[in-house]
């Protein structure tokens, strides 16, 4: 032994690597304007999340975690291509819809398969964001106010009960409700956003969304998941 210890990194993380590229390539496309290449890309990002999880978690018991996982990502990648995949529909409403779907599907994920403590007392936080954020843009949100204050309870939800499962969810959780804050004032505040706030957006949501993935693989490999059992190694 030469008294160094071996870096080994966690089993399948190679498996998001094809997700991190996209992500990167994608916001940088955004910083540069370059629409030619932030389009489809963005399409992509949750298919190859989808795969990521499916290489990670080789091994493991499917079972309800990663049905849920799956719905989750497939339902964001409905959100993120609702101009494409619905051209009939008004595009917010679409959207609103189907991430708030996603959403659920997550609390869903967290509270019955994946939550190991109560509630955090600093989640309240999660409570005060919500009052804030309607304060604030209530007077902007015309026909769409009820929605966003509903879409507002479901975010929070996931971010607060993230917060009862592993680390890894719960900062996973907290940058995709920071994507959503910074989103929602993108659209109804446009003025008071400047335009790096345009992959912000998109970085924080991509780290939320692969954050969160990679979680819920962390917990189904260690067994961590309720019903599951620890995934061969490989």
């Amino acid at each position: 032994m030469d008294g160094h210890r071996a870096v080994t990194l966690p089993a399948g993380v190679w498996g998001f690597a094809p997700y991190a590229l996209l992500s990167l390539v994608h916001v940088v496309a955004l910083a540069g304007s370059a629409d030619a290449v932030a389009g489809p890309t963005k399409l992509l990002l949750m298919p190859a999340l989808a795969l990521g999880v499916l290489w990670a978690g080789r091994g493991s018991a499917w079972g309800a975690p990663f049905s849920l996982l799956f719905v989750a990502i497939a339902f964001s990648w409905l959100g993120d291509g609702a101009a494409t995949f619905f051209p009939f529909a008004p595009e917010l409403p679409v959207m609103l819809g189907c991430f708030g779907l996603a959403h659920l599907a997550y609390i869903w994920l967290f509270v019955r398969q994946l939550s190991t403590r109560r509630f955090p007392a600093w989640t309240l936080v999660y409570a005060l964001w919500w009052v804030v954020l309607l304060a604030v843009l209530w007077p902007r949100l015309g026909s769409l106010a009820i929605a966003v204050a509903v879409y507002g309870v479901v975010l929070a939800g996931t971010a607060a009960t993230a917060a009862r499962t592993n680390p890894v969810v719960t900062v996973g959780a907290a940058f995709f409700l920071a994507s959503d804050t910074l989103l929602a004032f993108r659209l109804f505040a446009p003025e008071a956003m400047p335009p790096w706030t345009s992959p912000l957006v998109m970085l924080t949501y991509t780290l939320g969304q692969g954050l969160i993935a990679a979680g819920v693989v962390r917990a189904a490999r260690s067994g961590a998941l309720r019903g599951s059992r620890p995934a061969v190694a490989s």
